[in-house]
Protein backbone atom coordinates (compact mmCIF):
# COMPACT_ATOMS: atom_id res chain seq x y z
CA UNK A 1 0.00 0.00 0.00
CA UNK A 2 1.02 3.47 -0.86
CA UNK A 3 1.47 6.62 1.84
CA UNK A 4 1.98 10.13 0.50
CA UNK A 5 3.68 11.19 4.09
CA UNK A 6 6.07 13.53 2.28
CA UNK A 7 2.90 15.51 0.99
CA UNK A 8 1.74 15.39 4.89
CA UNK A 9 -0.53 18.39 5.19
CA UNK A 10 -0.11 19.66 1.99
CA UNK A 11 -2.22 17.18 0.37
CA UNK A 12 -4.44 18.11 -2.34
CA UNK A 13 -8.01 16.53 -2.30
CA UNK A 14 -10.58 16.58 -5.39
CA UNK A 15 -14.19 15.53 -4.51
CA UNK A 16 -15.81 13.73 -7.46
CA UNK A 17 -19.60 14.15 -8.17
CA UNK A 18 -19.82 12.06 -11.58
CA UNK A 19 -22.79 13.18 -13.83
CA UNK A 20 -26.18 11.52 -13.87
CA UNK A 21 -28.40 9.60 -16.42
CA UNK A 22 -31.44 10.80 -18.51
CA UNK A 23 -33.39 9.42 -15.51
CA UNK A 24 -32.33 12.01 -13.17
CA UNK A 25 -32.37 14.76 -16.04
CA UNK A 26 -35.80 14.46 -16.95
CA UNK A 27 -36.89 15.00 -12.92
CA UNK A 28 -35.46 18.30 -12.99
CA UNK A 29 -33.23 17.28 -10.01
CA UNK A 30 -30.01 19.60 -9.94
CA UNK A 31 -29.31 19.16 -6.27
CA UNK A 32 -26.26 20.02 -4.58
CA UNK A 33 -23.73 17.05 -3.67
CA UNK A 34 -24.43 17.12 0.47
CA UNK A 35 -22.06 13.72 0.67
CA UNK A 36 -19.08 14.94 -0.17
CA UNK A 37 -19.83 18.66 1.41
CA UNK A 38 -19.98 16.77 4.58
CA UNK A 39 -16.62 15.21 3.92
CA UNK A 40 -15.28 18.34 2.62
CA UNK A 41 -15.98 19.99 5.76
CA UNK A 42 -14.51 17.19 8.01
CA UNK A 43 -11.19 17.05 6.26
CA UNK A 44 -10.76 21.11 5.73
CA UNK A 45 -9.11 21.67 8.42
CA UNK A 46 -5.83 19.72 7.56
CA UNK A 47 -6.12 19.32 4.24
CA UNK A 48 -6.91 21.46 0.98
CA UNK A 49 -9.89 20.11 -0.54
CA UNK A 50 -11.92 21.31 -3.28
CA UNK A 51 -15.45 19.61 -5.16
CA UNK A 52 -16.23 19.45 -8.34
CA UNK A 53 -19.35 18.37 -9.88
CA UNK A 54 -19.59 17.63 -13.34
CA UNK A 55 -23.46 17.83 -13.39
CA UNK A 56 -23.13 21.40 -13.33
CA UNK A 57 -20.16 22.71 -14.02
CA UNK A 58 -18.73 23.28 -17.51
CA UNK A 59 -15.77 21.38 -16.98
CA UNK A 60 -15.48 17.86 -18.97
CA UNK A 61 -14.79 14.95 -17.01
CA UNK A 62 -12.44 13.50 -19.71
CA UNK A 63 -10.22 16.33 -20.00
CA UNK A 64 -10.35 16.93 -16.57
CA UNK A 65 -6.12 17.72 -14.90
CA UNK A 66 -6.73 14.85 -12.18
CA UNK A 67 -2.95 14.87 -11.76
CA UNK A 68 -2.82 18.13 -10.12
CA UNK A 69 -4.46 16.38 -6.97
CA UNK A 70 -2.93 13.35 -4.64
CA UNK A 71 -6.23 12.14 -3.87
CA UNK A 72 -9.44 12.05 -5.89
CA UNK A 73 -12.48 11.06 -4.04
CA UNK A 74 -14.99 9.83 -5.48
CA UNK A 75 -19.26 9.62 -5.32
CA UNK A 76 -20.84 6.24 -6.20
CA UNK A 77 -23.96 4.88 -6.83
CA UNK A 78 -25.49 2.30 -8.96
CA UNK A 79 -26.99 3.91 -12.08
CA UNK A 80 -23.53 6.24 -12.05
CA UNK A 81 -20.62 3.34 -10.96
CA UNK A 82 -19.45 2.81 -14.66
CA UNK A 83 -19.05 6.67 -15.29
CA UNK A 84 -17.45 6.75 -11.86
CA UNK A 85 -15.13 3.95 -13.01
CA UNK A 86 -14.01 5.58 -15.97
CA UNK A 87 -13.63 9.35 -14.19
CA UNK A 88 -11.22 6.73 -11.66
CA UNK A 89 -9.19 5.27 -14.39
CA UNK A 90 -8.27 9.32 -16.20
CA UNK A 91 -7.72 9.69 -12.27
CA UNK A 92 -5.31 6.87 -11.98
CA UNK A 93 -3.73 7.63 -15.58
CA UNK A 94 -2.77 11.19 -14.12
CA UNK A 95 -0.39 9.50 -11.04
CA UNK A 96 -3.59 10.63 -8.20
CA UNK A 97 -4.50 8.03 -5.71
CA UNK A 98 -7.95 7.26 -6.61
CA UNK A 99 -10.77 6.63 -3.34
CA UNK A 100 -13.98 5.78 -4.31
CA UNK A 101 -17.41 5.73 -2.19
CA UNK A 102 -20.95 5.44 -1.95
CA UNK A 103 -23.74 2.36 -1.72
CA UNK A 104 -22.94 0.88 -4.41
CA UNK A 105 -19.23 0.41 -3.93
CA UNK A 106 -19.88 -0.29 -0.42
CA UNK A 107 -21.76 -3.49 -1.01
CA UNK A 108 -19.87 -4.32 -4.28
CA UNK A 109 -16.56 -3.33 -3.00
CA UNK A 110 -14.34 -6.33 -4.47
CA UNK A 111 -16.03 -5.33 -8.23
CA UNK A 112 -14.44 -1.56 -8.16
CA UNK A 113 -10.82 -2.73 -6.52
CA UNK A 114 -11.10 -5.44 -9.34
CA UNK A 115 -11.33 -2.27 -12.10
CA UNK A 116 -7.45 -1.66 -11.28
CA UNK A 117 -8.12 1.82 -11.38
CA UNK A 118 -9.26 2.16 -7.46
CA UNK A 119 -7.19 2.29 -4.88
CA UNK A 120 -9.68 2.22 -1.80
CA UNK A 121 -13.03 1.80 -1.41
CA UNK A 122 -14.53 4.08 1.75
CA UNK A 123 -17.96 1.63 3.09
CA UNK A 124 -21.02 3.30 4.51
CA UNK A 125 -20.60 6.86 5.96
CA UNK A 126 -17.72 8.40 4.41
CA UNK A 127 -16.90 11.29 6.91
CA UNK A 128 -14.42 9.90 9.55
CA UNK A 129 -13.58 6.47 7.41
CA UNK A 130 -12.33 8.72 4.73
CA UNK A 131 -10.68 11.01 7.05
CA UNK A 132 -8.55 8.15 8.93
CA UNK A 133 -7.74 7.09 5.45
CA UNK A 134 -6.57 10.52 4.96
CA UNK A 135 -4.19 10.59 7.63
CA UNK A 136 -2.77 7.41 6.83
CA UNK A 137 -1.63 8.50 3.42
CA UNK A 138 -0.59 11.94 4.82
CA UNK A 139 1.73 9.92 7.65
CA UNK A 140 -0.49 10.78 10.41
CA UNK A 141 -1.61 7.75 12.26
CA UNK A 142 -0.59 3.90 11.40
CA UNK A 143 -2.78 1.83 9.08
CA UNK A 144 -4.23 -0.11 11.93
CA UNK A 145 -6.16 2.77 12.90
CA UNK A 146 -8.32 3.03 9.51
CA UNK A 147 -11.90 2.50 9.60
CA UNK A 148 -14.53 1.59 7.00
CA UNK A 149 -11.82 0.49 4.29
CA UNK A 150 -11.38 -1.75 1.77
CA UNK A 151 -7.88 -2.77 -0.60
CA UNK A 152 -6.55 -5.13 -2.66
CA UNK A 153 -3.50 -7.15 -0.77
CA UNK A 154 -2.20 -8.69 -4.06
CA UNK A 155 -5.03 -10.62 -5.67
CA UNK A 156 -6.75 -10.62 -2.30
CA UNK A 157 -9.68 -8.07 -1.12
CA UNK A 158 -8.91 -7.06 2.46
CA UNK A 159 -11.02 -5.08 4.40
CA UNK A 160 -10.69 -2.69 7.60
CA UNK A 161 -13.04 -2.81 10.52
CA UNK A 162 -16.09 -0.67 10.33
CA UNK A 163 -16.34 2.50 10.79
CA UNK A 164 -18.86 2.84 13.94
CA UNK A 165 -21.93 5.31 12.61
CA UNK A 166 -22.01 8.75 13.86
CA UNK A 167 -23.76 8.81 17.12
CA UNK A 168 -23.70 12.95 17.51
CA UNK A 169 -24.72 14.02 14.06
CA UNK A 170 -24.62 17.75 16.15
CA UNK A 171 -20.76 16.87 15.92
CA UNK A 172 -20.46 17.42 12.10
CA UNK A 173 -19.73 20.35 10.52
CA UNK A 174 -22.50 21.61 8.25
CA UNK A 175 -21.69 21.08 4.78
CA UNK A 176 -19.09 23.17 3.19
CA UNK A 177 -21.48 24.35 0.48
CA UNK A 178 -18.77 27.65 0.25
CA UNK A 179 -17.27 24.63 -2.17
CA UNK A 180 -19.89 24.46 -4.40
CA UNK A 181 -21.21 26.68 -7.66
CA UNK A 182 -24.31 27.12 -5.76
CA UNK A 183 -25.59 29.09 -8.43
CA UNK A 184 -25.59 26.60 -10.94
CA UNK A 185 -28.31 24.57 -9.29
CA UNK A 186 -31.48 25.41 -11.06
CA UNK A 187 -33.97 23.46 -8.58
CA UNK A 188 -37.28 25.00 -7.21
CA UNK A 189 -39.62 24.63 -5.45
CA UNK A 190 -43.07 26.98 -6.36
CA UNK A 191 -40.87 29.22 -8.48
CA UNK A 192 -38.32 30.00 -5.52
CA UNK A 193 -35.13 28.63 -5.96
CA UNK A 194 -34.51 25.15 -3.76
CA UNK A 195 -31.91 23.69 -1.76
CA UNK A 196 -31.74 20.93 0.13
CA UNK A 197 -30.35 19.28 3.82
CA UNK A 198 -30.23 16.32 5.69
CA UNK A 199 -31.56 16.52 9.27
CA UNK A 200 -31.34 12.56 10.71
CA UNK A 201 -29.46 9.17 9.43
CA UNK A 202 -30.53 5.49 9.25
CA UNK A 203 -33.94 3.69 9.02
CA UNK A 204 -35.54 1.14 11.04
CA UNK A 205 -38.38 0.08 8.47
CA UNK A 206 -35.64 -1.91 6.49
CA UNK A 207 -37.74 -2.51 3.24
CA UNK A 208 -36.86 -5.35 0.88
CA UNK A 209 -35.94 -2.79 -1.98
CA UNK A 210 -34.24 0.11 -0.05
CA UNK A 211 -30.53 0.10 1.16
CA UNK A 212 -31.01 2.73 3.41
CA UNK A 213 -31.08 0.63 6.60
CA UNK A 214 -28.08 -0.99 5.67
CA UNK A 215 -25.70 1.96 4.23
CA UNK A 216 -26.64 3.82 7.06
CA UNK A 217 -27.55 1.57 9.54
CA UNK A 218 -31.09 0.70 11.13
CA UNK A 219 -31.00 3.04 14.36
CA UNK A 220 -32.27 6.65 13.52
CA UNK A 221 -29.93 9.22 14.46
CA UNK A 222 -31.41 12.76 14.15
CA UNK A 223 -29.70 16.21 14.90
CA UNK A 224 -31.09 18.34 18.01
CA UNK A 225 -33.59 20.95 16.69
CA UNK A 226 -31.19 23.89 17.49
CA UNK A 227 -28.84 22.26 15.05
CA UNK A 228 -30.77 22.29 12.63
CA UNK A 229 -32.44 25.37 12.60
CA UNK A 230 -29.00 27.18 13.08
CA UNK A 231 -28.24 25.20 9.34
CA UNK A 232 -31.87 26.96 8.36
CA UNK A 233 -30.97 30.01 9.70
CA UNK A 234 -27.30 30.09 7.27
CA UNK A 235 -29.48 29.04 4.27
CA UNK A 236 -31.91 31.40 4.33
CA UNK A 237 -29.79 34.63 6.56
CA UNK A 238 -26.05 34.23 4.19
CA UNK A 239 -27.48 32.33 1.14
CA UNK A 240 -31.07 33.62 0.47
CA UNK A 241 -32.89 30.43 0.29
CA UNK A 242 -36.65 30.96 0.95
CA UNK A 243 -37.54 27.12 -0.03
CA UNK A 244 -36.16 24.27 0.90
CA UNK A 245 -36.16 20.11 0.79
CA UNK A 246 -35.00 18.21 3.99
CA UNK A 247 -33.74 15.07 1.95
CA UNK A 248 -34.09 12.87 5.02
CA UNK A 249 -34.78 9.27 4.68
CA UNK A 250 -37.49 9.62 6.70
CA UNK A 251 -37.99 13.30 8.74
CA UNK A 252 -40.67 12.80 10.58
CA UNK A 253 -39.71 9.78 12.45
CA UNK A 254 -39.73 11.79 15.68
CA UNK A 255 -43.11 13.44 15.47
CA UNK A 256 -42.38 15.74 18.85
CA UNK A 257 -38.76 16.93 16.72
CA UNK A 258 -40.94 17.78 13.64
CA UNK A 259 -43.57 20.38 15.47
CA UNK A 260 -40.44 21.36 17.35
CA UNK A 261 -38.82 22.60 14.01
CA UNK A 262 -42.38 23.90 12.17
CA UNK A 263 -42.77 25.58 15.13
CA UNK A 264 -39.36 27.09 15.58
CA UNK A 265 -39.75 28.60 12.04
CA UNK A 266 -42.86 29.97 12.72
CA UNK A 267 -41.44 31.64 15.77
CA UNK A 268 -38.62 33.06 13.59
CA UNK A 269 -41.44 34.29 10.86
CA UNK A 270 -39.25 32.81 8.20
CA UNK A 271 -40.91 33.01 4.68
CA UNK A 272 -39.93 29.39 3.61
CA UNK A 273 -41.95 26.83 1.22
CA UNK A 274 -40.22 23.37 2.20
CA UNK A 275 -40.60 19.69 1.62
CA UNK A 276 -39.89 16.63 3.18
CA UNK A 277 -40.38 12.89 3.25
CA UNK A 278 -42.64 10.87 5.68
CA UNK A 279 -45.02 7.29 5.60
CA UNK A 280 -48.38 7.32 5.47
CA UNK A 281 -48.38 5.71 9.09
CA UNK A 282 -47.09 8.27 10.70
CA UNK A 283 -49.43 11.13 9.00
CA UNK A 284 -52.47 8.94 10.36
CA UNK A 285 -51.25 8.66 13.77
CA UNK A 286 -50.15 12.50 14.20
CA UNK A 287 -52.01 14.94 12.24
CA UNK A 288 -51.58 17.52 14.58
CA UNK A 289 -48.12 17.21 13.12
CA UNK A 290 -48.69 17.72 9.61
CA UNK A 291 -51.19 20.75 10.88
CA UNK A 292 -48.02 22.40 13.04
CA UNK A 293 -45.71 21.21 9.37
CA UNK A 294 -47.77 22.98 6.98
CA UNK A 295 -48.72 26.26 9.48
CA UNK A 296 -44.54 26.54 8.92
CA UNK A 297 -44.44 26.21 5.06
CA UNK A 298 -44.35 22.48 4.46
CA UNK A 299 -45.69 22.73 0.82
CA UNK A 300 -44.94 19.10 -0.59
CA UNK A 301 -43.87 15.58 1.01
CA UNK A 302 -42.76 13.00 -1.14
CA UNK A 303 -44.50 9.70 -0.13
CA UNK A 304 -43.47 5.45 -1.17
CA UNK A 305 -47.48 4.62 -1.59
CA UNK A 306 -45.42 1.71 -3.43
CA UNK A 307 -48.69 -0.52 -4.02
CA UNK A 308 -52.03 -0.75 -4.80
CA UNK A 309 -52.50 -4.72 -3.01
CA UNK A 310 -52.01 -5.45 0.60
CA UNK A 311 -50.35 -8.49 -0.41
CA UNK A 312 -47.31 -6.64 -2.07
CA UNK A 313 -46.89 -3.90 0.43
CA UNK A 314 -46.19 -6.55 2.94
CA UNK A 315 -43.69 -8.46 0.72
CA UNK A 316 -41.58 -5.10 0.41
CA UNK A 317 -42.00 -5.01 3.64
CA UNK A 318 -43.58 -1.80 4.18
CA UNK A 319 -45.37 -1.99 7.78
CA UNK A 320 -48.84 0.04 6.19
CA UNK A 321 -52.14 -0.79 5.15
CA UNK A 322 -54.15 0.27 1.35
CA UNK A 323 -56.61 2.48 4.25
CA UNK A 324 -53.80 4.07 6.09
CA UNK A 325 -52.46 5.33 2.49
CA UNK A 326 -56.32 7.02 1.48
CA UNK A 327 -56.68 8.26 5.19
CA UNK A 328 -52.99 9.97 4.64
CA UNK A 329 -53.56 11.06 1.50
CA UNK A 330 -57.08 13.11 3.23
CA UNK A 331 -54.88 14.19 5.37
CA UNK A 332 -52.42 16.24 3.37
CA UNK A 333 -55.10 17.66 1.15
CA UNK A 334 -56.92 18.88 4.36
CA UNK A 335 -53.76 20.68 5.09
CA UNK A 336 -52.89 21.84 1.43
CA UNK A 337 -49.43 19.82 1.47
CA UNK A 338 -48.69 18.69 -2.16
CA UNK A 339 -47.76 15.00 -2.79
CA UNK A 340 -45.57 12.59 -4.78
CA UNK A 341 -46.82 9.71 -4.67
CA UNK A 342 -44.33 6.97 -5.71
CA UNK A 343 -45.52 3.54 -6.95
CA UNK A 344 -43.06 0.37 -7.39
CA UNK A 345 -44.48 -2.02 -10.58
CA UNK A 346 -43.44 -5.60 -11.03
CA UNK A 347 -42.50 -7.45 -7.63
CA UNK A 348 -41.69 -10.93 -7.87
CA UNK A 349 -44.85 -12.72 -7.77
CA UNK A 350 -47.02 -9.56 -9.50
CA UNK A 351 -49.43 -10.60 -11.88
CA UNK A 352 -50.78 -7.95 -15.15
CA UNK A 353 -53.69 -7.61 -12.97
CA UNK A 354 -51.76 -6.40 -9.69
CA UNK A 355 -50.02 -3.85 -11.49
CA UNK A 356 -53.68 -2.28 -12.60
CA UNK A 357 -54.18 -2.88 -9.57
CA UNK A 358 -51.61 -0.38 -8.61
CA UNK A 359 -52.11 1.77 -11.60
CA UNK A 360 -56.09 2.36 -10.60
CA UNK A 361 -54.72 2.87 -6.68
CA UNK A 362 -52.49 5.95 -7.60
CA UNK A 363 -55.45 7.43 -9.86
CA UNK A 364 -58.01 6.95 -6.44
CA UNK A 365 -55.13 8.64 -4.30
CA UNK A 366 -54.74 11.34 -6.69
CA UNK A 367 -51.46 13.01 -5.85
CA UNK A 368 -50.18 16.16 -7.24
CA UNK A 369 -47.18 13.92 -8.86
CA UNK A 370 -46.82 9.69 -9.35
CA UNK A 371 -43.65 8.26 -9.74
CA UNK A 372 -43.78 4.92 -11.22
CA UNK A 373 -40.91 3.07 -11.55
CA UNK A 374 -39.97 -0.77 -11.97
CA UNK A 375 -38.55 -2.63 -8.80
CA UNK A 376 -34.82 -2.60 -9.04
CA UNK A 377 -32.89 -4.70 -6.72
CA UNK A 378 -29.96 -2.29 -5.73
CA UNK A 379 -26.84 -4.14 -3.99
CA UNK A 380 -26.79 -4.21 -0.94
CA UNK A 381 -31.15 -4.55 -0.46
CA UNK A 382 -32.43 -7.68 0.92
CA UNK A 383 -33.98 -7.93 -2.64
CA UNK A 384 -30.71 -8.32 -4.35
CA UNK A 385 -30.00 -11.09 -1.91
CA UNK A 386 -32.98 -12.80 -2.81
CA UNK A 387 -32.89 -12.11 -6.25
CA UNK A 388 -29.44 -12.57 -7.25
CA UNK A 389 -30.30 -15.75 -9.57
CA UNK A 390 -32.86 -14.27 -11.20
CA UNK A 391 -31.02 -10.98 -12.82
CA UNK A 392 -31.67 -10.14 -16.42
CA UNK A 393 -28.39 -8.10 -16.44
CA UNK A 394 -25.58 -6.83 -14.50
CA UNK A 395 -25.49 -3.72 -16.58
CA UNK A 396 -26.10 -1.10 -13.75
CA UNK A 397 -27.02 1.64 -16.12
CA UNK A 398 -30.00 -0.03 -16.41
CA UNK A 399 -30.74 -0.07 -12.75
CA UNK A 400 -32.58 3.44 -12.87
CA UNK A 401 -36.21 2.12 -12.19
CA UNK A 402 -37.39 2.27 -15.80
CA UNK A 403 -36.13 -1.13 -17.10
CA UNK A 404 -36.98 -4.13 -15.58
CA UNK A 405 -33.69 -6.07 -14.47
CA UNK A 406 -35.45 -9.10 -12.58
CA UNK A 407 -37.28 -12.07 -14.33
CA UNK A 408 -40.50 -12.07 -12.75
CA UNK A 409 -43.11 -15.10 -12.52
CA UNK A 410 -45.86 -14.02 -13.99
CA UNK A 411 -44.53 -10.83 -16.45
CA UNK A 412 -42.27 -10.62 -19.06
CA UNK A 413 -39.76 -8.18 -19.46
CA UNK A 414 -41.96 -6.63 -22.72
CA UNK A 415 -45.04 -6.83 -20.54
CA UNK A 416 -43.46 -4.89 -17.28
CA UNK A 417 -42.27 -2.18 -19.38
CA UNK A 418 -45.61 -1.50 -21.29
CA UNK A 419 -47.15 -1.35 -18.07
CA UNK A 420 -44.45 0.99 -16.80
CA UNK A 421 -45.17 3.31 -19.74
CA UNK A 422 -49.08 2.63 -19.40
CA UNK A 423 -48.82 3.72 -15.30
CA UNK A 424 -47.56 7.22 -16.64
CA UNK A 425 -49.93 7.24 -19.76
CA UNK A 426 -52.71 6.95 -17.63
CA UNK A 427 -51.79 9.01 -14.52
CA UNK A 428 -51.17 11.66 -16.55
CA UNK A 429 -53.20 11.49 -19.38
CA UNK A 430 -56.32 12.49 -17.74
CA UNK A 431 -57.46 15.98 -19.10
CA UNK A 432 -57.55 17.88 -15.16
CA UNK A 433 -53.85 15.96 -14.69
CA UNK A 434 -52.43 16.80 -17.38
CA UNK A 435 -53.65 20.42 -17.39
CA UNK A 436 -52.59 20.94 -13.26
CA UNK A 437 -49.05 19.17 -14.52
CA UNK A 438 -48.25 20.54 -17.79
CA UNK A 439 -45.09 22.25 -17.29
CA UNK A 440 -43.94 18.98 -14.94
CA UNK A 441 -44.91 16.66 -17.64
CA UNK A 442 -43.23 18.25 -20.60
CA UNK A 443 -40.40 17.89 -18.65
CA UNK A 444 -40.46 14.34 -17.08
CA UNK A 445 -42.86 12.12 -18.64
CA UNK A 446 -40.59 9.27 -19.60
CA UNK A 447 -42.03 8.99 -23.34
CA UNK A 448 -40.75 6.97 -26.11
CA UNK A 449 -39.26 9.82 -28.06
CA UNK A 450 -37.91 11.62 -25.00
CA UNK A 451 -36.34 8.16 -24.39
CA UNK A 452 -34.91 7.48 -27.75
CA UNK A 453 -34.08 10.82 -29.07
CA UNK A 454 -30.49 11.04 -27.46
CA UNK A 455 -29.48 7.74 -29.98
CA UNK A 456 -31.41 9.31 -32.68
CA UNK A 457 -29.95 12.90 -32.39
CA UNK A 458 -26.25 10.52 -31.92
CA UNK A 459 -26.97 9.48 -35.59
CA UNK A 460 -28.39 12.39 -37.00
CA UNK A 461 -24.85 13.49 -38.22
CA UNK A 462 -24.05 10.75 -40.76
CA UNK A 463 -28.03 10.30 -41.93
CA UNK A 464 -26.80 11.98 -45.42
CA UNK A 465 -23.98 10.66 -46.31
CA UNK A 466 -25.45 6.65 -45.56
CA UNK A 467 -29.71 6.75 -45.13
CA UNK A 468 -30.12 3.02 -45.23
CA UNK A 469 -27.68 2.54 -42.79
CA UNK A 470 -28.77 5.32 -40.33
CA UNK A 471 -32.71 4.25 -40.90
CA UNK A 472 -31.56 1.10 -40.11
CA UNK A 473 -30.37 1.86 -36.92
CA UNK A 474 -32.94 4.48 -35.78
CA UNK A 475 -35.55 1.59 -36.22
CA UNK A 476 -33.32 -0.94 -33.71
CA UNK A 477 -33.03 1.78 -31.26
CA UNK A 478 -36.79 1.89 -30.84
CA UNK A 479 -36.97 -2.05 -31.07
CA UNK A 480 -34.92 -2.60 -28.33
CA UNK A 481 -36.94 0.43 -26.33
CA UNK A 482 -39.98 -1.42 -27.14
CA UNK A 483 -38.52 -4.73 -26.35
CA UNK A 484 -36.35 -4.05 -23.62
CA UNK A 485 -33.04 -6.32 -24.47
CA UNK A 486 -30.81 -5.79 -22.27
Amino acid sequence: MQTLAKKGLHMRILLVNPPVGFSYGILGISRPPLGLAYIAAVLRDDFNVEIVDFNVEKADWRKFPYGNYDIVGISVDTTRCFKAFRIAEAAKAQGATVVVGGPHVSFLDEEALRTGYIDYVVRNEGEYAFQSLVRYLAGSIPFDEVRGVSYMDGNVRRRTPNAAFIADLDSLPFPARDLLSLRLYKEKMNGRPMTTLTTSRGCPFNCEFCSASQFSGVKWRARSVENVIAEVEVLYEKYGYRALSFVDDNFTLDPTRAIAISEEIIRRRWDLVWAAMTRVDTIVKHPEMVQAMARSGFSWTFIGFESGTQETLDQYGKKATIGEALKAMEILKTNMVQVTGAFILGELHETPQMVRQTIDFAKQLDPRRAQFSILTPYPGTRLFARVEDRLLTRNWELYSGMYPTIELDHMSPTQLRRLFLRAYQEFYGRPRKALQNFEYIMRVLPSIPGMVAPALASMAAGYSKRPVRYARKCLATVGRFLTLKT
